[in-house]
């Protein structure tokens, strides 16, 4: 049987080379379809069972984030369902892929994948809990809904958000918000019992569904970076910004926390807001107090390393979190997942996975409970 290399379905991004002999198995990384960003790649290998394959990417050092491949090992999957690392290996410039497949069919992806399919799946699950609303928020570039899952009672005096994947190759984004409702949807946790008592969450599973579906590493159908679209964003190029930032107005909020993933850092952290003009002693303290917590919460969480507060500065209120903390002068940080493995907990045989990055979304009650009765307090 001679290998075949395919990417059409939801996700799949890779172009290839030849595919004529699998122990030399060319190919490049894909850019955003309307972009060029490229890092992200999802494929399918048939043909392979038993046979050792060697995959290169011949552009790899090129890509958007070449520091990424440092310590970087691909997935694989069988049944899309349960994923594995597999050996990698990367030069400066290509990064090859080693693996022998044990089936006919085998997918191999950047980070585990997180389907449409999945995304509505999880709005199906939740739809009938009674402290769920859903609503759409609008359409995408390419008319998908921008669905809005809404948690506890609206007149609340406390408004949480929480939003995902605004870069869509970014899918533990999505993996950290499953979890997150799955505790906050647990009638047996305390914690959710206690937050939903005094607060209401708004929560944005995928903010860029065209992305996630194009194979996008960064970008939607429009090539917008949805994350540097806050100061503007429009109907033609960001309408999924649009929609979600008219809705933060309307609602008002007192905690945002928009879900990220990191190529090249192994690490969990956030990114404040302490570089914003007015950023005064009683805001750092509620950020210093969150982080505290959520250390507590989850040892994955750390913050000896992350990003340098002068990280961004001329595109700086283009961003969700510093354009939101700006406006409404709340707690509003940008939490950052890895790619690769968390190097405080390393885990050798799946790194860090979409299971991990759950059990971080079901420990955040913690710290956004201590920040709501923070605020309490104050008042």
């Amino acid at each position: 049987m001679s290998i075949t290399i395919s990417q059409q379905f939801d996700g799949g991004a890779i172009e290839v080379v030849r595919a004529d002999d699998p122990q030399d198995i060319t190919l490049n990384l894909r850019k955003d379809s309307s972009a060029d960003f490229s890092q992200w790649f999802y494929f399918r290998l048939q043909g392979g069972r038993g046979v050792p394959c060697t995959m290169r990417f011949l552009n790899a050092g090129q890509a958007t984030f070449p520091d990424g491949w440092k310590d970087y090992r691909a997935l694989a999957s069988v049944d899309r369902v349960h994923w594995f690392r597999v050996p990698t290996a990367f030069d400066g410039q290509v990064l090859t892929v080693s693996h022998t497949p044990a089936a006919d069919v085998v997918y191999y992806a950047y980070f585990e994948p997180y389907s449409r399919e999945r995304h509505l799946a999880l709005l199906g699950n939740i739809a009938s809990k009674p402290l769920v609303q859903l609503e759409s928020l609008g359409q995408t570039v390419q008319g998908r809904e921008m669905d809005l899952v809404v948690v506890g009672d609206p007149a609340a005096a406390r408004k949480i958000w929480v939003i995902a994947r605004q870069h869509p190759g970014e899918t533990m984004a999505q993996w950290f918000v499953e979890g997150m409702l799955d505790a906050l949807l647990d009638p047996a946790n305390p914690l959710a019992r206690c937050l939903l008592a005094d607060a209401v969450l708004y929560v944005v599973p995928n903010m860029n569904p065209d992305g996630a579906v194009l194979g996008n590493l960064r970008t939607n159908a429009a090539g917008a970076n949805l994350n540097r679209e806050w100061m503007a964003p429009s109907m033609a190029r960001s309408p999924e910004v649009l929609a979600v930032r008219e809705k933060i107005h309307a609602t008002g909020c007192d905690l945002f926390l928009d879900v990220h993933g990191d190529e090249a850092l192994p690490y969990v952290f956030v990114a404040g807001s302490e570089m914003l003009e007015g950023f005064d002693a009683g805001q750092l303290a509620r950020q210093q107090a969150f982080i505290d917590v959520y250390r507590l919460a989850s040892p994955d969480f750390q913050n000896e390393v992350g990003y340098l507060p002068g990280k961004y500065q001329a595109d700086m209120l283009t961003l969700a979190s510093k354009y939101v903390g700006h406006h409404f002068q709340c707690l509003s940080l940008t939490l950052e997942l890895p790619f690769k493995d968390n190097a405080n907990l390393p885990d050798p045989d799946l790194g860090w996975s979409g299971a991990r990055s759950a059990r971080l979304g079901a420990a955040v009650l913690q710290p956004m409970l201590q920040s709501i009765r923070r605020m309490e307090l104050q008042f």
